[in-house]
């Protein structure tokens, strides 16, 4: 089973960026689709962009399309989040997740391995 560690999180202004890490171990992230998830304060956690390395294919929520951009290093074995012009509305614990890579839906409950998550702060 793969392990997931995140990190790369933190305060940033309106219009910064951040960019998040999610490190695999204990099998190669190629394996499974990789999904990032967004927990804002008191609301349910919901997908934001999702990559399936060994199919060369990646998807984004609209919310985030064209401010995000996720992006792998098979060497590293880790994916990545690049967060631009962040808004306040990002704001919230970020989560990565493997599923398998048969997964055609961003949703929490198709992915079984979960990282810890880090916290994103956009200060208005």
């Amino acid at each position: 089973e793969v392990q997931l560690v995140e990190s790369g999180g933190g305060l940033v202004q309106t219009g910064g960026s951040l960019r998040l890490s999610c490190a695999a171990s204990g099998s190669s992230f190629s394996d499974y689709t990789i999904g990032w998830f967004h927990q804002a304060p008191g609301k349910e956690r919901e997908g934001v962009s999702c990559i399936k390395s060994s199919r060369d294919y990646t998807y984004y929520a609209s919310s985030v399309k064209g401010r995000f951009t996720i992006s792998s290093d098979s060497a590293k074995n880790t994916v990545y989040l690049q967060m631009n012009n962040l808004k306040p509305e990002d704001t919230g614990v970020y989560y990565c997740a493997a599923g398998g890579t048969d997964i055609d839906y961003l949703v929490p409950w198709l992915f079984g391995s979960w990282g810890q998550g880090t916290q994103v702060t956009v200060s208005s």
